[in-house]
């Protein structure tokens, strides 16, 4: 009996073979072949480590560390290539400055230092060093003017949100510009000032500390820029934590701002200078402060500017042969 049933068990797997159907344990080995499991990638924007992309054409101010550290090169060092002239427009006859406040900035002393900050700029050594640059159109070359006024600011109550992008950047100028707080201003420079709780989601405090750019409005080119409150990341977008004026996010602000001001008025459509590997004057010379002393409070500053000490970066002096980082021109 065993042995018959054996054989009726052999004979029904061979026809189920015939007629095109697999043996059971076949079968079940397909099904589990055909259930195996891949896991989904995730966004860009998602994985550790990469921001979310830009169509923003934008020049970075990198976070310490992604340059020459602090004081690493001595006043007068020259370092990297020469820069050299592009053939696209500057800003010659000066900058009017306007800032943009956006979040909370109450009872913060960040908007007395910064606006005591631009106010001071014009006529300082620092800022003649922009005058070793010029444009030349039809055959006339033009020095930069040692000029730049802050005409107006305004404050934003997150009418982004908290989160921005580098998109959300431009609707906050525009909103500025729409709505009448600020001018359509054909020699303006619009900066973008963002409290210690606001985050700019493409790269601030892991990629960058603050970045240019330029937009159109009413078929007008203006320049733009962000500066992330240094508060939020003291370690990745500040030089000390004891700063002259008592305000280490501020302070910090100060040389970004300064750093991304040099750019505008250089490269103000991204075409102007540059040097080889594409880095403009500021960049030349980020987080180098050359020769420093001692504020009051024991912080390190390295320029005074009005009643204010400020610890700011170099800029890039634009002399032959090739240049060289300094604090003053000449």
């Amino acid at each position: 009996m065993k042995e018959m049933t054996g054989f009726i068990f052999s004979l029904t797997a061979m026809l189920a073979i015939s007629i095109g159907e697999q043996p059971p344990l076949l079968a079940v080995k397909k099904t589990i072949k055909q259930e195996k499991y891949s896991r989904p990638s995730l966004p860009d924007h998602l994985k550790k480590g990469r921001p979310p992309k830009s169509k923003v054409d934008k020049r970075i101010f990198p976070v310490k560390g992604k340059k020459e550290d602090a004081n690493t090169l001595a006043e007068g060092q020259n370092t990297q290539s020469a820069i050299t002239y592009h053939g696209g427009p500057v800003m010659a006859r000066g900058v009017n400055v306007y800032y943009i406040w956006y979040g909370n900035w109450t009872s913060n002393s960040a908007v007395a230092i910064l606006t005591d900050f631009m106010n001071s700029l014009k006529g300082s050594p620092w800022l003649n060093i922009e005058t070793t640059y010029y444009q030349i159109s039809g055959g006339v070359k033009t020095p930069i003017q040692n000029s730049v006024t802050l005409q107006k600011s305004t404050f934003d109550n997150y009418s982004q949100g908290k989160f921005l992008s580098d998109n959300s950047i431009i609707a906050i100028v525009k909103r500025a510009i729409s709505s009448g707080a600020l001018p359509l201003d054909p020699i303006g420079a619009y900066f973008v000032l963002t409290s210690a709780d606001v985050a700019e989601t493409s790269g601030f405090c892991s990629q960058y500390c603050g970045w240019h750019s330029y937009m159109q409005v009413n078929a007008k080119k203006i320049p733009y820029a962000f500066i992330g409150n240094a508060a939020r990341c003291l370690s990745a977008c500040a030089a000390q934590r004891t700063s002259p004026n008592g305000n280490a996010g501020a302070d910090a602000m100060a040389s970004v701002i300064a750093h991304e001001l040099a750019e505008i008025m250089t490269d103000l459509y991204l075409n102007a200078w540059y040097d080889g590997v594409g880095d403009e004057n500021a960049d030349k010379c980020a987080w180098t402060f050359g020769s420093t002393y001692k504020a009051p409070n024991g912080s390190s500053a390295n320029v005074k500017l009005g009643s204010r000490n400020y610890l700011i970066q170099q800029n890039w002096i634009n002399s032959t042969p090739s240049g060289r980082c300094g604090l003053h021109y000449p």
